[in-house]
């Protein structure tokens, strides 16, 4: 008569420690600056003596949830531990999932990422896009941690905004 009790209540046990161990699995995602970083191309090309590494023909960069799509990749070491990765295409394209779920999407003619200082500038018709809302402009600096912008419009052009209102609910 016991026999079903504890069937059940180990059940209970191996139910309850998978679901505490998916929680704990979710709590610690780590931020994408502290994930690796993935290149692919076409092909590649590297002078270690000189810490340069070259990428071209359809190049991915991703770490987390940050993608870079470029023509081609030119990766150097600045200082130690901080490496610079130069893409260009037409246009380049960067993208990453905020920490509110939504996507903030970048392009321009040239991203510039600077993974230890969490930097991204974009130049030659940068364009940032969230939310159905962007900003143009001949360069944008974009924060990857403290998501925040500051975009420089050249002798010819200024920066642009277009903001989209808030849906509301209807009752």
């Amino acid at each position: 008569m016991k026999r079903p009790f504890l069937k059940k209540t180990t059940v209970n046990l191996l139910l309850l420690s998978s679901l505490l161990a998916t929680t704990v699995t979710i709590a610690e995602e780590k931020p994408d600056f502290e994930q690796e970083i993935f290149i692919s191309a076409q092909r590649q090309a590297g002078d270690l003596k000189n810490k340069i590494a070259t990428y071209s023909g359809d190049v991915v960069i991703k770490q987390g949830t940050l993608i870079i799509n470029a023509d081609s990749v030119k990766v150097y070491q600045a200082k130690v531990d901080e490496e610079v990765y130069i893409a260009k295409g037409q246009p380049a394209k960067f993208e990453q999932k905020l920490a509110d779920g939504s996507k903030i999407t970048l392009q321009a003619d040239e991203i510039k990422y600077e993974p230890a200082i969490h930097s991204i500038v974009i130049s030659g018709n940068a364009l940032l896009q969230q939310a159905g809302s962007e900003v143009k402009g001949s360069q944008i600096t974009y924060n990857t941690v403290t998501e925040q912008l500051n975009a420089i419009g050249d002798q010819n052009e200024k920066t642009s905004t277009v903001l989209q209102p808030k849906k509301k609910v209807k009752p």
